[in-house]
């Protein structure tokens, strides 16, 4: 029952009935009182299956911080990985740990905030090329995104694999604060992989202009997911850059070859 006052009906009816029984047999001899029945036992609760389990963590490795305080042993640590100058250029250095999950999260949906991202947004403007019914996404604008994969390209994946292993306490962590307390955050970094994975290889998408944002004119393309979007914005050279290095990193967390 939706409406209040029916469930205050239902309530006053019921407290009618048990007086009315009551006062009906109160000069009757009363029967004893039923044994209880015991409750049944409740059903354990099973945890979330895990579909993709983490690699073991390196032996010997320094205790970790607190979340709220690790962004020094985070940005330190990544700062050896890419290089301090490229770290300095290309990363934010405050919450990355928390930024890190929340776009991970974010990319397989159908919007990312660019506020959450670890990464410094994409300099210069977005480049198109044509007008009207053969707009489309210029050639050059994949320039705009190329020290990006340049700079993923450098860093071993056996390696990157290595830090996320050892941080990865960290990023369970932040990813229960989103609000998945019983979450796995390796099986949604893995879906959001093969959600990356899956955008479609289209070398100059067509565009339209309806407002004042570009969209794809394709629907089946603005539909996809935020992640797809970036993919097929970067162009196709550059994509399939990326895409090369996910399948790598992939098989480092989950031991499985994922074919091109």
């Amino acid at each position: 029952m939706k409406n209040p006052l029916a469930w205050l009906a239902a309530v006053v009816v019921l407290a009618g009935a048990v007086a009315f029984y009551h006062w009906r047999t109160a000069d009757a001899p009363q029967p004893p009182p039923p044994v209880a029945a015991a409750p049944p036992a409740p059903a354990p609760v099973e945890p979330p299956r895990i579909l993709h389990p983490m690699p073991e963590p390196q032996a010997g490795s320094a205790p970790l911080p607190p979340l709220a305080d690790s962004d020094a042993v985070v940005n330190d640590t990544l700062s050896g990985l890419f290089g301090r100058e490229a770290f300095a250029h290309f990363f934010l250095p405050d919450g990355i740990a928390r930024r890190f999950v929340a776009t991970i999260d974010n990319l397989p949906r159908k919007s990312a905030a660019n506020r959450l991202l670890p990464v410094r947004p994409v300099p210069g403007a977005f480049a198109i090329a044509g007008r009207d019914d053969t707009l489309e996404i210029g050639a050059q604008n994949a320039l705009r995104y190329r020290p990006y994969v340049q700079v993923m390209e450098a860093v071993d994946a056996k390696k990157l694999v290595a830090v996320y292993v050892r941080f990865y306490p960290l990023f369970q962590t932040a990813y229960q604060e989103l609000g998945y307390p019983e979450g796995y955050f390796n099986d949604r970094l893995v879906a959001a992989i093969d959600d990356l994975l899956a955008a479609p290889d289209i070398a100059a998408p067509r565009l339209v202009q309806p407002k004042v944002l570009y969209q794809y004119a394709d629907a089946s393309l603005e539909d996809r997911s935020a992640g797809q979007k970036i993919m097929m914005r970067m162009g196709a050279d550059n994509a399939a850059r990326v895409k090369a290095k996910l399948r790598a990193i992939r098989k480092e967390v989950t031991g499985q070859m994922v074919q091109p």
